[in-house]
This record gives structure tokens, C-alpha cells and sequence, in this order.
């Protein structure tokens, strides 16, 4: 949930929007919780409830189209993308990240393709191409906010 809200945050926000999560209120998601399933899955659909009780409120190309999950590429062309930014980044020997990781870690992780990082990050959010893309990210932002680390 908290790498969900911290994405929306900076999504939203690069695009000087203001937006507000309705269901992470825990008083409301403690009693979602503790709705019978099969209310849950009214009419044999997922948030079935939450449809209905949406359906005067949402146009029906809303309520009824097909779930889909929040956007994460696995597709050859990221994966090559980011791993030759990273491959860049550490490259060079005043690169700031290298203050905080594991270089011949990262070398594994950019020459399997991110198939060596075998445990997911942040549940299974993060693996092996989204964690090149957030070290890419990572020194993006060391740098460009000249961020003083010390590191004992």
C-alpha cells in the first residue's frame, strides 16, 4: 500500500495534480474486510459490491470493464533501456550511487537482465528491471538534488 500511495504521490504530482485515495481510510478498509466474500463478489465479479453500489454513480464502460492491475512493463525494450542506463551510470567512478550499493551486485543484476535478482522488492512490485529502473532513478535524484550522503 505505501509504494502504491508514494507512486500515486509522485505521478500526481509531476502533473501539478492534487489527488486524494478514498480507500486507504483504515476504518474503511477494516470494514470492507470484514465483508463476507461472497458479498464481495456480487454477481461473480470482483468489487462486485463496490460496483453496484457505484452503478448511479459511474458510467457502466467504468463499472464493468475488465480489472486490470497497476502498470509494470516486462517488455524487452525496458529491460534493455534501463539496463543500459545503468550500465552508464556505474561506468562512471564518480557515479554517487556507487557510494551506497554494491557494484559486482548490479554488474550481476545488468548482465542476467534483472533475472539474477530473484526476491522481490517491495512485495511483487520490484524485480530485476524495475530495480535497475529505481537505482536509475536513485542517482537521478543524488545528483540532481546534491544530496550530501554520510555513510559510516
Amino acid at each position: 500500500m505505501v509504494t502504491l500511495l508514494n507512486r500515486k504521490d509522485r505521478m500526481t504530482m509531476a502533473n501539478s495534480l492534487e489527488v486524494r485515495v478514498p480507500f486507504a481510510d483504515k476504518r474503511l478498509v477494516e470494514y470492507a474486510y470484514n465483508i463476507p466474500y461472497d458479498m464481495k463478489l456480487l454477481n461473480g465479479r470482483e468489487k462486485g459490491l463496490l460496483r453496484e453500489a457505484m452503478r448511479t454513480l459511474l458510467p457502466d464502460e467504468i463499472i464493468d470493464r475488465k480489472k486490470s492491475s497497476y502498470p509494470k512493463t516486462h517488455h524487452p525494450i525496458y529491460t534493455q533501456t534501463v539496463k543500459n542506463m545503468l550500465k552508464n551510470i556505474i561506468s562512471n567512478k564518480n557515479a554517487r550511487i556507487l557510494e551506497i550499493i554494491d557494484k559486482h551486485e548490479i554488474e550481476n543484476i545488468i548482465n542476467t537482465d534483472g533475472e539474477s535478482f530473484t526476491k522481490p522488492w517491495f512485495g511483487q512490485l520490484m524485480t530485476g528491471p524495475q530495480v535497475m529502473a529505481y537505482l536509475v532513478q536513485l542517482d537521478t535524484w543524488l545528483n540532481e538534488y546534491n544530496v550530501k550522503l554520510e555513510i559510516d
